[in-house]
């Protein structure tokens, strides 16, 4: 299977090379990056501490798409559209762990997925997937008597809040209760707020230091408290889950999936 990386300079980026080259039966198709970066013209492999593999990192997304069976997309919302568009174009399926897009980008992703294989996740850690999966049953099993709060805590240079990550945490839990997120989310809590609604799902986000990612689901009940905790130690986890998710993608019919699907809970 041939696998493309767009940013793949980044952080992220080269950790999806890295993650390819060492994955049997996979095969590095190239990279990109957008205008500008200082990466640009260095060896995708090389520029992700490995052997050269004698392709250089471009901006031509459009070549890359064409030359791939899959392509990993973890870069920016901006950038969503056009990849969706020349995955459309080329037939290639997409893992997409870019966060953040609005109601036009959630929209635009569920109607290109009708024509190619999408797999779509906040995050693409197996264990915190699990973790997702749990929290629902969880939330179905235990009544509105437990109130739900989730706790979040990143590096410090992290710019969003309450994480991808939390969000789909509060998603799950909301969903085994059969409601909406929107409808019971407390968040930003701060001075006299007045006592906790009953039902609501609370989150709090924490940032400091180099931390990968810690999220905490907290079912507090009136004598007992059930918690349950995933921490990352290496982005790592998040580079061998795409990959994974990637690999699924052959010969699977077009669609919007997510790793839960990939891991078999659905």
């Amino acid at each position: 299977m041939k696998i493309g990386i767009v940013g793949c300079a980044g952080r992220m980026g080269q950790m999806l090379v890295q993650e390819v080259t060492a994955t049997e039966g996979c095969e590095l198709a190239g990279g990109t990056e957008g205008p500008g970066n200082p990466a640009l013209g260095r060896d995708v492999a090389a520029h992700a501490g490995l052997d050269a593999c004698g392709m250089e990192i471009s901006e031509d997304a459009e070549a890359l798409f064409a030359a791939s069976d899959v392509v990993v997309d973890f870069t920016l919302p901006a950038a969503t559209a056009n990849h969706l568009a020349l995955a459309q174009k080329n037939g290639t399926s997409l893992v997409l762990g870019t966060t953040g897009h609005d109601e036009n980008g959630l929209a635009a992703i569920e109607t290109a997925a009708k024509d190619i294989t999408i797999v779509k996740a906040m995050n693409f850690s197996i264990g915190v997937n699990v973790q997702f999966a749990i929290t629902q049953q969880l939330a179905g099993i235990l009544d509105d008597d437990y109130d739900i709060e989730i706790i979040e805590m990143h590096h410090k240079h992290k710019v969003d809040s309450p994480s991808g990550t939390a969000i789909g945490l509060g998603e799950a839990a909301a969903a085994g209760r059969g409601v909406s997120l929107d409808d019971v989310s407390a968040r930003g809590r701060d001075g006299i707020t007045g006592a906790r609604k009953k039902g609501d799902i609370g989150f709090a986000s924490l940032r400091g230091g180099e931390v990968v990612g810690e999220h905490t689901v907290i079912f507090a009940g009136e004598n007992e408290r059930v918690e349950f905790t995933h921490r990352a130690s290496s982005r790592g986890i998040f580079s061998k889950g795409a990959i994974r998710a990637a690999r699924w993608t052959d010969g699977k019919d077009a669609g919007l999936y997510d790793m839960l699907d990939v891991l078999g809970f659905k």
